[in-house]
């Protein structure tokens, strides 16, 4: 059988062209010059592949550019230097506006009943530093770095092993790797095409200096564990190894930019791959743009600044509720302001926490007649008009009109306000008696108080949660705010302290059936809602507890029954059942859907679509509408 992945994969790759880019020397950009006359940058011609990802501008409707300019962004910490892996999507493989899959940094990739993936590489293509990336860089990653217990200690990435086993892999030639599993795996590509993806393949010829299998020198090993603060060989490699958060500016990368700045600093400057393997129809090689800066500022004042003309393209650090102030910069300063649809399943949730420490409130949240009650009782049409102008959509934490799956059932799921019915269900949950001040008092006498804890990320979520403060005391509970750094929240959430919190909801809002239901199960330790059964999840049962309420169960269940079929239909079914469960437990009490977020770019910077999807998952924000063809036209 010949899966629709097989046919994409195959018809894409089908589709590049030979070197027909070599016929005629294509312009070089003027950044790179000063390297080209000394010689120690070769000519476009033998730094891209020799069958390089053609990407066709005017067929997306885009404009082919010029090269040259320099993007100023603000980061709120300096963690946040992921944002140019997510941005810059170089992937194995990766969506296209579609949400199709295709193969970009592969020339190809064929999948066979999702059991045995082929992937081809791009001849001649190389890393940033000028080496050649071949299949020695992925058996490199698969048997020194996963099959090495002290490295990967905990046996390789879940996606790696949906059902226990590693697979087989195998280098066919010095183009071609296969990875054989004996059930079907249809997480391995919607996890490279990810916005955190799944690492296969890294550089061999940087790392190898890191290993101690390759490294003789002992006294230069500990010389470097010294100089970068760790105690051991293989913490070594792992940080020098890091590409999602690209902090070692030596690390060749595969990205359109590459980070220049070492640790610590205010200021990141990320600069051109000369190496990057996508070209326009002209034959230009992307990226058009030279360099995007990074400044590290608060996350509080990043509108400030981006409203203040500190920002050539911003996205992150910015709200809905900034838009007005962000929009009266285009009055003084080259900007445009965009809005574009939110693709999480919620833009503000609320997250009953099933593992939180106290003992009753555990036993409350985890009574379904209290997580409905909770959402029944909040006025979500109120919140719309307030927080976003009626722009959005009440609805609950589920997928969009714009994904396949959706069903209006889905979205109405316990969303009506209706204070009647939630006051009797929470009578029928026993909590009857009432303080003074008509406050519910719990089972063990003390008030009915839930205290919802935020990031501090968003003067939205505190703005919303002044208004659920009064739709709850209409029904006799109690909200107080608690506002803490990123950090301390999850650490808080991890440890049980965390009765509720306040985030986004699902962060893919338009999936496919193609794409792994796994945010609808506890799954990982980040979600807040049921951190401790998501890190046994994660842990593969090492650490956190297994889920001990039914419905949770079954989700994980589904799940592993989604990741053991190879048939579309199944999984599409899948999906339904696990849609139905999530949204009539309300494990995750959505508010609004659908809103906007500003998109602030320099009026001059083009192929910025005017609306489009943002989210994390899996447009990967900025990432799928490509970075790397955005360019400068000059007035």
């Amino acid at each position: 059988m010949v899966t629709r992945r097989t046919f994409l994969g195959g018809l894409v790759g089908a589709a590049i062209a030979p070197a027909v880019l070599r016929a005629e020397p294509a312009a070089e950009p003027e950044f790179l010059k000063e390297r080209l006359a000394s010689g120690s940058l070769p000519p476009m011609a033998e730094r891209i592949p020799l069958r390089p990802r053609i990407i066709n501008l005017k067929e997306m409707g885009l404009e082919p550019g010029s090269y040259g300019g320099t993007v100023r962004t603000i980061i709120g910490s300096q963690r946040d230097i992921r944002f140019m892996t997510i941005y810059g999507y170089a992937r194995l493989v990766g969506y296209d506006k579609h949400l199709q899959f295709q193969p970009d940094i592969l020339a190809g990739f064929q999948s066979e009943d999702d059991t045995v993936f082929t992937f081809t590489l791009r001849e001649g293509h190389k890393w940033s530093d000028g080496q050649p990336f071949t299949a020695d860089d992925f058996r490199y990653w698969w048997e020194d770095v996963i099959l090495n217990d002290k490295l990967t200690p905990g046996g390789g990435a879940l996606e790696l092993r949906p059902h226990g086993s590693l697979p087989r892999f195998e280098m066919l030639d010095p183009l071609t790797v296969r990875y054989t599993w004996e059930k079907p795996n249809p997480m391995f590509l919607p996890t490279l095409a990810g916005p955190i993806p799944l690492v296969i393949v890294g550089p061999a010829h940087y790392l190898k200096q890191f290993h101690k299998k390759f490294q003789p020198d002992q006294a230069k090993m500990e010389q470097m564990m010294q100089a970068n603060r760790v105690k051991k060989w293989q913490d070594l490699h792992i940080k020098m190894a890091r590409s999602y958060r690209p902090e070692n500016p030596n690390l060749p990368t595969l990205d359109p930019w590459r980070n220049t700045t070492a640790l610590p600093a205010e200021q990141f400057v990320f600069e051109r791959n000369p190496f990057f393997h996508r070209v326009d129809e002209a034959g230009r090689q992307l990226p058009y743009l030279d360099r995007f800066i990074l400044n590290v500022s608060s996350s509080s004042i990043i509108a400030a600044k981006a409203g203040a003309g500190e920002a050539d393209l911003q996205a992150t650090g910015i709200d809905f509720n900034d838009y007005t102030f962000l929009k009266e910069a285009e009055k003084r300063f080259p900007v445009k302001v965009n809005l574009w649809k939110v693709a999480r399943g919620s833009r503000i949730t609320l997250l009953p926490n099933l593992n939180c420490a106290d003992e009753v409130w555990r036993g409350l949240f985890r009574d379904v007649r209290l997580r409905r009650a909770l959402s029944l009782a909040i006025d979500r049409h109120e919140i719309n008009m307030v927080a976003f102008y009626g722009l959005g959509t009440p609805s609950a934490d589920t997928v969009l009109p714009d994904s396949p799956l959706f069903k209006q059932e889905y979205a109405d799921a316990f969303v009506k306000f209706d204070a009647d019915e939630a006051n009797r269900l929470l009578d029928e949950l026993g909590l009857v008696k009432r303080g003074s001040d008509g406050i519910r008092l719990l089972p063990d006498g003390r008030r009915a108080e839930i205290t919802v804890e935020t990031a501090g990320e968003s003067n939205l979520d505190t703005d919303v949660l002044e208004l659920v403060h009064d739709h709850w005391a209409n029904i006799g509970l109690a909200l107080y705010t608690r506002t803490s750094q990123r950090d301390v929240f999850r650490n808080r959430a991890m440890s049980g302290s965390i009765m509720m919190s306040i985030w986004y909801g699902l962060d893919n809002g338009v999936p496919t059936a193609d794409m792994s239901p796994a945010g609808l199960a506890p799954t990982l330790d980040d979600q807040l809602q049921w951190p401790l059964w998501g890190m046994h999840y994660l842990s593969a049962g090492q650490e956190g507890t297994a889920p001990d309420l039914p419905e949770a169960a079954e989700l994980v269940d589904l799940l592993s029954q989604w990741g053991s079929t190879a048939k579309f239909e199944e999984r599409q079914v899948i999906w339904h059942k696990m849609l139905s469960l999530y949204t009539q437990q309300v494990f995750s009490i959505g508010l609004i859907n659908s809103t906007l977020q500003p998109i602030l770019r320099a009026a001059k910077l083009q192929n910025l679509p005017e609306k489009a999807l943002y989210g994390f998952d899996p447009t990967s924000y900025l990432g799928i509408y490509m970075p790397d063809a955005f360019w400068y036209k000059e007035a």
